[in-house]
């Protein structure tokens, strides 16, 4: 039976329900109980005093407070070292993704300034021709100047003059002859000038390039002597 204490400010008293065991029959022992023989008690539900869920039951220990300070520490520092490199790669991928985006980003852009600038070589050519031949004057002029400062500012840059050593990288040869004016492959006429954008070449320029005659080669060389001595008895009077 459970045995309820009276308590005039409750119904069923205060604190937790105690069970009593007032069986005749010891059931450990099966002997027959002495009246007066005092008998155990214990709180409802059979738990015994201290185990968790208990009123005045103790909290479980936290697995670090089985181990010593040293071993903890060594764990702590262990685990900074992994957030630590955690942090560490996150950043260097970071800082690679940025990079690569902006090397994207910067490459798309010159494509796309390329493409325009392309366009307007053309246009460009004209206003060069018009002021060779004197006809860049009033509007057009300015209209032109205008023109040629924007492509400026995006970067674009002209190039082919006379007198320059011949490079097949950035110069296209139209015409070829030999000279005794030159040291080397020189461009001695400009017949379309190139455009180039940073290190990309956007047109070449076009151009009449000379060598030096001692590059001439040997059979060339004596077929062009044959034919002057030919024109000279060609001009001399029969006798």
């Amino acid at each position: 039976m459970t045995d309820r204490p009276s308590d005039p400010g409750s119904e069923f008293g205060d604190g937790d329900p105690v069970v009593r065991d007032k069986r005749r029959i010891d059931p450990e022992t099966g002997n027959l109980r002495e009246p007066g023989e005092p008998v155990s008690s214990a709180p409802a539900g059979g738990a015994a005093p201290g185990m968790p869920g208990t009123p005045g039951a103790q909290p479980p220990r936290d697995p670090s407070d089985l181990i010593g300070p040293s071993a903890q520490e060594a764990l702590l520092t262990e685990a900074l070292a992994e957030r630590t490199a955690d942090l560490q790669r996150l950043q260097a991928e970071y800082v690679n993704y940025k990079r690569r985006v902006d090397r994207d980003r910067e490459a798309n852009r010159e494509v796309v300034i390329g493409s325009v600038l392309t366009e307007l070589l053309q246009t460009l050519d004209d206003v060069g021709r018009a002021r060779e031949a004197g006809e860049l004057e009033g509007a057009f002029k300015a209209v032109a100047e205008s023109l040629e400062r924007v492509t400026e500012k995006l970067g674009l840059v002209r190039y082919g003059e006379v007198g320059d050593t011949f490079d097949p990288r950035i110069h296209e040869a139209l015409l070829h002859n030999y000279s005794d004016e030159v040291d080397g492959p020189t461009a001695t006429l400009v017949m379309q000038p190139g455009y180039r954008l940073g290190e990309r070449i956007l047109r070449a320029a076009r151009v009449a390039v000379s060598e030096p005659t001692e590059q001439l080669p040997a059979g060339e060389e004596s077929g062009a002597e044959g034919d002057d001595d030919d024109n000279q008895a060609a001009d001399k009077p029969a006798e």
